[in-house]
């Protein structure tokens, strides 16, 4: 395994020497979080149904809002709705979607002769953050035995397609999917942002922001360079043989993205008061 320092390096592109107690303490499971990387290609070899029990349960031991638990999990190993999903998930042995959940404690409330007078953006967020809990847990799980995972946001541009598909009731919607399987590749790490940018000492300041990022822009390309296909919005902004991370991010959110989102949740159940 490598030292934290040189994966300190492999994930920002910076350097950054620890103490001996530090990389003591840094154990094996810690330092596999600071080396994850996506993986998007899959061996043929299946996951058992047991040990993908056993990641499913390490994934509700995340921690849930006031014990709400608001999230589920469907996994799908159907082949006609595998089929039906694309090419984009990789061919992985397991594909789910990760779901906020209302529906259960609406059901429940009925049940119990309550009303549920909780419909509204903060519920929305809640589900939102224990489905994504639920998710990092079971990335972690997984990663931990030697899977790969890969998130997939674009399973919400397809809502209609999967609330048919896997019979998802009002109150429920997927806010990823996740792809799942024994890695064909050694996968890679994506160099993030630097923490000076991400983390604040007791106020937030973003004083030197722009300095930041064009350092981390020029590092970044020094190891992966964004071709022009994988350049947003070429076709408005041309194809540049230096594109940072902040042009192409910046370029794609240049566009407003997923319209249709709000109308589909308050369509189905959410009322986003």
């Amino acid at each position: 395994m490598a030292t934290l320092s040189e994966l300190y390096k492999n994930r920002f592109g910076l350097d950054r020497e620890f103490s001996a107690e530090t990389e003591e303490k840094f154990t094996s499971g810690a330092a596999g979080i600071l080396n994850r990387r996506s993986h998007r290609r899959y061996t043929d070899e299946p996951v058992s149904d047991e040990l993908l029990d056993a990641m499913l349960a390490c994934a509700q031991s995340a921690p849930a809002k006031s014990d709400l638990q608001q999230y589920s999990i469907i996994v799908i190993t159907d082949p006609k709705s595998r089929e039906a999903i694309g090419g984009w998930e990789g061919e992985a042995p397991v594909f789910m979607l990760f779901c906020a959940d209302m529906n259960r404690i609406q059901k429940l409330a009925k049940h119990r002769g309550h009303d549920h007078q909780n419909n509204n953006v903060d519920t929305f967020m809640n589900g939102v953050v224990d489905a994504a809990l639920a998710m990092q847990s079971f990335m972690n799980a997984a990663e931990s035995v030697g899977l790969g995972c890969c998130p997939i946001s674009q399973v919400r541009n397809r809502l209609p397609m999967f609330r048919e598909m896997c019979d998802i009731p009002d109150g429920v919607f997927p806010i990823a999917g996740l792809c799942v399987g024994w890695p064909s590749t050694q996968g890679w790490i994506s160099m993030r942002i630097p923490p000076a940018a991400v983390v604040h000492r007791d106020k937030y300041d973003d004083s030197n922001i722009e300095a930041d990022i064009d350092a981390y822009d020029a590092r970044r390309h020094e190891i992966y360079q964004i071709a022009p296909e994988k350049q947003r919005h070429v076709d408005i902004y041309g194809a540049l043989d230096f594109c940072g991370w902040s042009e192409n991010v910046t370029r794609q959110l240049s566009l407003p993205e997923r319209a249709e989102f709000k109308a589909y949740l308050q369509a189905h159940g959410y009322k986003l008061d």
